[in-house]
């Protein structure tokens, strides 16, 4: 057991009875399964979620151990779940139920994986949900962001202080970034200084995507003078390493060493929406599919939107494109009652 302890706390789950119950040998191989073989932060916690609440319903419904989970006990559980959250969530909860017992079945901790024969519920997506933008709105909301420090006085007029507003520079590079690079938020937050370069006299993007796949974009012009005045307004270059959008101190306008967490983006980007009047409930990918509707309704191909996306499919893509939106708005426009 005393290898147990060895392990990063961090991140990790309190092992559960049913599998405390089998043993240290079970026990170190549950925990293995979540430090090892999930590296995706955000996969790990909706893993360590499914996998707790799975466990614990299973040990209220009398199981003695993890060995004695039979594929009955899956299917009850999933069955529940259906009735209680979206079908996308249940699926995930089943693949991590399926990839844990497939880890303990490698790991000869139990012999067979109960979850390999149970099915989930059949789910077919044709359409996005992300919530878009008009061009317009998007450039509005690029706009209204202002840059230099303002006072206001009494009567509600604005008084110019001369001052550069970093959070100002950021979140507007920030919001650019993902409309006109079509990058994912979590491949934007993760970004260093080092990786806006020049090349062939234009400025370059690289991005982390998904599963560390790299990508790199050339800047539209816009986003090429927005990194500019952000990156030399708050002199970012003397820490090439350092993170691109970092959290901004409390009570201050100066930047810290810790990026922003995509609750950050989310909660400036829905406070800049409401600031310019925006009522669409826009997330953090809204920009990314805003992006792509956008170059596809100006005679952009779908192949060309998906390498710029990053995406390994055409059909992923088709998600983000919401051009039928206001095609099916103008063909319900025709009923007249």
């Amino acid at each position: 057991m005393n290898q147990i302890a060895t392990l990063p706390a961090k991140n990790l789950p309190i092992v559960p009875v049913l599998i405390a119950a089998a043993g240290d040998r079970a026990s170190l191989r549950f925990l293995e399964f979540f430090a090892a073989a999930i590296r995706n932060p955000h996969t790990r916690r909706a893993y360590i979620r499914a996998v707790a609440e799975f466990l614990a319903w299973c040990a209220a419904a009398g199981v003695p151990s993890i060995a004695a989970v039979q594929p009955l006990h899956v299917a009850t559980w999933i069955e529940i779940q259906t009735r209680r959250v979206s079908a996308p969530s249940v699926k995930q909860r089943l693949a991590a139920i399926k990839h844990l017992f497939d880890w303990l079945v490698t790991g000869q901790v139990v012999p067979v994986n109960p979850a390999a024969s149970v099915r989930g519920p059949q789910h077919i997506v044709r359409n996005g949900k992300t919530p878009v933008l008009e061009a317009a709105e998007a450039r509005a909301l690029l706009d209204s962001i202002k840059v230099v420090k303002t006072k206001t006085r009494p009567d509600g007029t604005a008084i110019d202080t001369t001052g550069i507003s970093l959070i100002g520079l950021r979140d507007r590079a920030l919001i650019a970034l993902m409309v006109f690079s079509l990058a994912r938020v979590g491949a934007a937050l993760g970004m260093k200084v080092e990786d806006v370069y020049t090349q062939n006299r234009r400025l370059w993007v690289r991005l982390k995507e998904k599963g560390g796949k790299a990508h790199a974009m050339p800047c539209h012009h816009s986003l090429e003078e927005y990194l500019h005045a952000y990156i030399d307004g708050a002199g970012l270059m003397t820490d090439p390493k350092g993170p691109l959008f970092p959290t901004i101190g409390r009570g201050t306008d100066r930047l810290t060493a810790t990026p922003m967490s995509q609750a950050d983006a989310h909660a400036m980007i829905r406070r800049r929406a409401v600031a310019v009047g925006i009522e669409t409930l826009l997330g953090n990918h809204s920009f990314r599919a805003t992006g792509i509707t956008d170059y596809l309704k100006n005679g952009g191909t779908l192949e060309t939107a998906a390498a710029m996306a990053n995406h390994a499919s055409t059909r992923t893509t088709q998600l983000y494109d919401r051009r039928q939106d206001t095609v099916t708005l103008g063909e319900i426009e025709r009923i007249r009652v």
